[in-house]
């Protein structure tokens, strides 16, 4: 790493992707120092080219399934795994090889400096869920060996290691299930639903739905997401969580679909596709042990807002 004037050492894995890069920036204006670590498989340099400069933040090419050794690191923030269905599936072997084996090493990693852990999981982990709103000792509906079982499967095996590496060995590892997030930087070609509808309204191309659109998801805006993952690391030693970090508002994917059009002001018809393999027809986080533990966290951004600065970023990036 870089001479910095700051002493608390972050490590921030997958901190050139969407969340990480809103991460570091967090990181930095915190006074830390940070080490962002990416192969950018999914990343992009254009969300950290604005930090490259700061003497406080430094940035590694480095795949994570492979071996890593710092010294000195005050928290770790594993990030490492591609998150959308066109990207996780692309290579799917490659995709469990770096939530499973990636995590391995990033533990190992906490586990030689002494240092916290924040392992980001993700709501795919209840897969196509029974119960509403999910909790956190809800097991699950998950299929383990269909198309998005790469991510679904290797995001549960990694939140396994975590807490085996926690009985054993005594690593304060921190688990945090994201639900749906979204905002500035991300992809336009990932495939998810709030970057697709922005990306084909602004181009004034047909909005592609799947099924009827009558299956609910629950958004919240990245600066939520941050604040939370700010907190989490800053619990007490001995809470490892899981722990729900989202936005228990449903909406139906028509709605967000509508939404769109009307703040983009588009002229695109919404058009319907077969559902894909799988796909959760509901998901919404109960998040009152988020609140409970993180001095009475809730996301704050309202979902029109957010959409609305995130149409301004893709108008920007799009032209």
């Amino acid at each position: 790493m870089k001479q910095t004037k700051n002493t608390k050492k972050a490590i921030v894995a997958g901190g050139a992707g969407f969340i990480g890069s809103h991460l570091c920036d967090r990181l930095i204006k915190e006074e830390y120092s940070v080490l962002c670590i990416d192969n950018l498989y999914t990343g992009y340099m254009e969300n950290i080219q604005h930090l490259l400069d700061n003497t406080n933040f430094s940035f590694v090419n480095h795949d994570v399934t492979m071996p890593m050794s710092y010294d000195n690191v005050s928290v770790i923030f594993n990030l490492a795994c591609p998150a959308s269905p066109i990207h996780y599936q692309k290579d799917a072997i490659y995709t469990t090889k770096t939530a499973v084996v990636g995590t391995l090493n990033l533990l190992e990693l906490a586990k030689a400096n002494h240092c916290p852990i924040l392992q980001a999981s993700t709501s795919e982990v209840y897969g196509d869920p029974l119960f509403h709103p999910q909790t956190e000792d809800y097991y699950g509906n998950v299929n383990p060996v269909g198309i998005r079982s790469c991510f679904d499967e290797g995001k549960r095996c990694s939140e396994s290691l975590c807490m085996d590496y926690h009985r054993q060995y005594g690593v304060n590892v921190k688990v945090i299930r994201i639900f749906n997030t979204y905002g500035p930087r991300m992809a336009e070609n990932d495939g998810r639903v709030v970057s697709n509808f922005i990306t084909q309204a602004l181009s004034g191309k047909d909005i592609t739905i799947y099924g009827d659109g009558s299956q609910t998801r629950s958004f919240q805006y990245v600066d939520d997401l941050i604040e939370a993952m700010m907190r989490v690391v800053k619990i007490e030693d001995d809470f490892t969580g899981p722990i729900n970090i989202g936005n228990p508002d449903e909406i139906t994917i028509r709605t967000l679909a509508e939404m769109v059009i009307a703040l983009t002001k588009s002229h695109s018809l919404i058009i319907s596709k077969p559902l894909p393999e799988n796909d959760p027809r509901r998901r919404s986080p109960d998040i009152s042990l988020a609140t409970s533990k993180l001095d009475g966290w809730m996301p704050l951004v309202h979902l029109e807002k957010g959409i609305w600065r995130t149409i301004e970023y893709f108008r920007a990036k799009i032209g």
